[in-house]
């Protein structure tokens, strides 16, 4: 049963929309928990709409002490777990990553935001330096994910960046997280993209073929590394 960690040190790099699009999809087929662990909760807000997927349940009262066995109960409950992490290097991220199967690592496509993505990686290799101990194979699945991107223009340094990650030997996502007014509208109205009003809100088809193709390539993913 994959856990799938959210991680970000820097806060607006799109964490809990990643987290509560991928969340909202995979339950489309799927029971799905997401574990709200940033303080502000977030996704326990939205929540409150009422309008969650019959898929889909939210813990929210994870913290530093209890966040691995939330993710453990949740685990041995749900096929798929998605960890939504506060914008922080702390503690309890060391410990959520320690129970993830993939790290999915979202980041506008600015140098700024890159840089800060660092911090999230040498996390998964710390985590990866502890468990060669006693696995000297071992490798925590994990990729950037480029958000917050626009569908149109394709901008010199999102390129740059994107090679200059790969060149690195970054794993990068295909699909990009683009910039969408349904995204937002999300929050706004509490509900899944399925249930948005296509009266009111713009671009939701394209917003869920993007939503669609982000969680695809997370299953892909996952399966990629099982093979492994």
């Amino acid at each position: 049963m994959p856990t799938i960690v959210i991680v970000s040190p820097k806060g607006g790099a799109g964490k809990t929309t990643s987290a509560l699009v991928l969340a909202t999809q995979l339950a489309l087929k799927a029971k799905v928990t997401i574990i709200d662990a940033d303080p502000n909760h977030p996704v326990d807000t939205w929540m409150t709409g009422g309008n969650v997927p019959e898929n889909l349940t939210v813990i929210s009262d994870a913290d530093e002490n209890s966040i691995a066995d939330r993710i453990d109960e949740a685990a041995n409950l749900s096929p798929f777990v998605i960890v939504d992490l506060e914008g922080t290097a702390s503690k309890m991220v060391l410990l959520a990553v320690s129970r993830a199967d993939f790290v999915v690592i979202p980041t506008q496509g600015s140098e700024l935001d890159a840089k800060q993505a660092s911090v999230a990686l040498e996390v998964i290799k710390q985590h990866e330096k502890m468990m060669r101990r006693v696995s000297p194979e071992f490798s925590l699945p994990h990729a950037v994910l480029l958000t917050r991107t626009s569908p149109s223009i394709r901008s010199r340094t999102l390129t740059y960046i994107r090679k200059n990650m790969m060149d690195s030997g970054i794993p990068v996502f295909d699909c990009e997280l683009h910039e969408r007014d349904a995204f937002k509208a999300m929050f706004s109205f509490r509900c899944a993209l399925q249930d948005l009003p296509e009266e009111g809100v713009s671009g939701v088809k394209k917003a869920i073929a993007n939503a669609n193709a982000f969680a695809s390539e997370v299953i892909q993913l996952l399966r990629n590394a099982e093979i492994k």
